[in-house]
């Protein structure tokens, strides 16, 4: 897939003085909200207002307010049970809120239905940690899958798909490094693999913002690091916005210049790597983790022999072969935050 511009003409962002200060103090202001500081000039693919979720008694995101630049890398990090997972949900509107608003070009995205909401989710492309792969179908099938929104029903029930359509998804699987295993079916994949598949079909769906929920919780350290630098090239070779949930801190501060930290259902922290401080974690993880949180090596803390078989650049260095390592705390002993 050539160098393409994903997230064009979606306004201006316009500061908003009424929001209210996070906190000062130990690490820079910010403003709940807002995108960091530098990129607010960015036009946004999405904004978030009072966003809002409710089952029964329990609130499951509370009052979220978030703007999203076009061609950000954002981790969200947070206890289980934070609330990441059903964010997602909400923007792509797998579920829908109780109360608040998404908007995006400045579209009403909560008012869409029908073939209009189809377009929203393929717009906002899903991956899930299950991969969410049809095994016994071929690799190719699967990410042709992708484009199944757009498709007529006896097309899409017949798998009749056009010549067009399967070269955009070889060279979808070219992107990831996958090409040579478009006739092998799913199941005969690792997990690695099977979740770079996952990402070849999330770019059949022509997104503005790929929302991957736990990308790499199930996968082992190396390949957990091969599908983080696929995500990370997509997102800044094709200037698509990653939103991502991650289970671990080194490797939000590895791959993303934006962290958001959630703690029952609301956004505590919205700042970069090096804001990310002893006590901004307290805020996030709790008061319990006062004395430091378990340090563990993770998915990218890899090991330097590791490194060094799997023939990756500059073994040894912290956060070598890494996408932004130079930001401070990229490479860094893992926080895990099971």
């Amino acid at each position: 897939m050539g160098q393409r511009s994903w997230a064009k003409g979606h306004g201006t962002v316009t500061p908003d003085p009424a929001i209210p200060l996070l906190r000062d103090g130990q690490h820079r202001a910010r403003r709940i909200g807002r995108a960091p500081w530098g990129t607010e000039d960015r036009p946004p693919v999405l904004e978030l207002t009072h966003l809002t979720r409710r089952f029964g008694a329990a609130t499951a995101v509370a009052n979220v307010s978030l703007r999203i630049g076009a061609g950000e890398m954002i981790g969200i990090v947070g206890r289980s049970g934070a609330g990441k997972s059903t964010l997602l949900r909400l923007i792509n509107r797998t579920i829908e809120p109780s109360g608040g608003g998404i908007a995006a070009n400045g579209i009403d995205i909560l008012a869409l239905r029908g073939k209009a909401l189809r377009q929203w989710r393929s717009r906002t492309a899903m991956i899930f940690q299950q991969f969410n792969l049809v095994h016994r179908l071929d690799v190719l099938t699967n990410v042709l899958c992708g484009g199944l929104h757009g498709m007529p029903v006896h097309r899409m029930l017949l798998k009749l798909f056009t010549e067009h359509e399967r070269v955009r998804a070889i060279r979808a699987l070219g992107r990831v490094g996958l090409a040579d295993f478009a006739t092998n079916r799913a199941d005969a994949l690792s997990g690695g693999q099977q979740q770079r598949v996952a990402i070849a079909r999330a770019l059949m769906q022509t997104p503005s913002m790929i929302l991957a929920d736990e990308p790499i919780a199930s996968l082992d350290p190396m390949n957990a690091k091969t599908v983080m630098d696929s995500l990370a090239a997509i997102n800044r070779d094709e200037g698509i916005a990653v939103l991502c949930n991650l289970h671990t801190i080194d490797t939000a501060r590895a791959y993303c210049r934006r962290i958001l930290g959630m703690a029952a259902g609301r956004i505590v922290f919205d700042g970069t790597p090096d804001q990310l401080t002893g006590a901004v974690l307290r805020d996030i993880y709790g008061a319990g983790t006062a004395n430091g949180l378990d340090e563990r090596m993770t998915s990218t803390s890899l090991p330097e022999a590791a490194m060094a078989k799997a023939g990756m650049p500059n073994a040894g260095t912290p956060g070598a072969g890494m996408p932004n390592a130079g930001i401070p705390g990229a490479g860094t002993p893992a926080l895990a935050t099971n």
